[in-house]
């Protein structure tokens, strides 16, 4: 029999928005129309989107308006500013391939419609801390990247993943900016990746996950700080060679490849100890893995030495 347990950043049932007030009747035609309007490949996805919450991940704060989510963006590819979201709609959503390669016993090339049907969807509610120190909870719909693993098997050998977004030129003004080491790579090890809480995200809110929030596909740890989540993926690889990573690769003195979220360590510029929640403009406490270290301390017990933390 499984046993819920509740953490303390766990909110009570009693708390929680009934679903039938966030998706309502005419919402969901509204979104069913949607889908059958953008075409027939987004049709297939109506049974999809929106998906059942998984209240094992509760937040413990409300969850940010949509409107505050989806346009205060970081995407260097449309702009090294926070107001991408109208520039970012030039990037075509359909078709798109993600291929997983490397290190596995069956590689693929998926078309992103059959990667949603084969995998199990979900949504959770997770919280978002931003290096910068901001924060967001956002509802999220994907699957446990672990349920990628199982189909695509990962050899013994394989150590590290690594996560390349897009590169459009024609579309992404951004990429004319050369000094950054594009396409952005991003990367976290095996054992991450394997953790319950990696998750594949391809919507929000209930709906296809947007542009200039990574759609139509991007990862998300919560406990790391938000520019490891590498957004409109083309590649997945599976490597036994550790990669240095974009912001890594361009100031590696002020981000690192764990970047765990710590409010005891700094960034070189500013304090992390407070976060600025999107929207409201609270300020609050950050918490070590941004609240999840029941579910990741784990993972770092015997690697003292290492720069855990960006």
């Amino acid at each position: 029999m499984h046993i819920l347990k509740f953490r303390r950043f766990s909110l009570p049932e009693s708390q929680v928005t009934p679903e039938a007030l966030v998706f309502s009747p005419r919402q969901a035609m509204a979104l069913g129309a949607g889908m059958l309007a953008a075409g027939p490949a987004l049709a297939q996805q109506a049974g999809l989107l929106p998906a059942m919450r998984n209240t094992r991940y509760a937040p413990g704060r409300a969850i940010t308006a949509e409107r505050e989510v989806t346009t205060y963006n970081n995407f260097y590819e449309f702009g090294s500013h926070k107001t991408i979201s109208a520039a970012a709609q030039r990037m075509p959503q359909r078709p798109w391939t993600v291929k997983v390669e490397g290190m596995v016993e069956s590689p693929r090339e998926y078309g992103i419609e059959d990667l949603l049907r084969r995998m199990p969807m979900e949504e959770r509610v997770y919280r978002l801390r931003c290096v910068e120190a901001w924060a967001m909870v956002v509802p999220w719909t994907g699957f446990q990247f672990s349920a990628l693993m199982a189909e695509v098997k990962p050899l013994s050998s394989a150590r590290y993943v690594v996560f390349q977004t897009a590169v459009l030129p024609s579309v992404m003004p951004g990429l004319r900016q050369t000094w950054y080491p594009w396409p952005y790579t991003e990367g976290c090890t095996i054992a991450e990746a394997a953790n319950e809480l990696s998750f594949m995200v391809v919507g929000a809110y209930g709906k296809l996950l947007p542009p200039q929030n990574g759609g139509p596909i991007r990862f998300h740890q919560p406990w790391k700080y938000g520019f490891k989540a590498g957004k409109s993926l083309v590649t997945i690889r599976f490597t036994n060679q550790r990669p240095v990573t974009f912001w890594e690769k361009l100031q590696p003195q002020e981000y690192g490849f764990w970047a765990n979220v710590n409010p005891a360590v700094n960034h070189p510029r500013w304090s992390q100890a407070q976060e600025r929640m999107l929207g409201s403009g609270e300020s609050v406490p950050t918490l070590l893995f941004n609240g999840y270290g029941e579910f990741v301390a784990d993972l770092y017990t015997n690697l003292q030495n290492e720069r855990l933390w960006a």
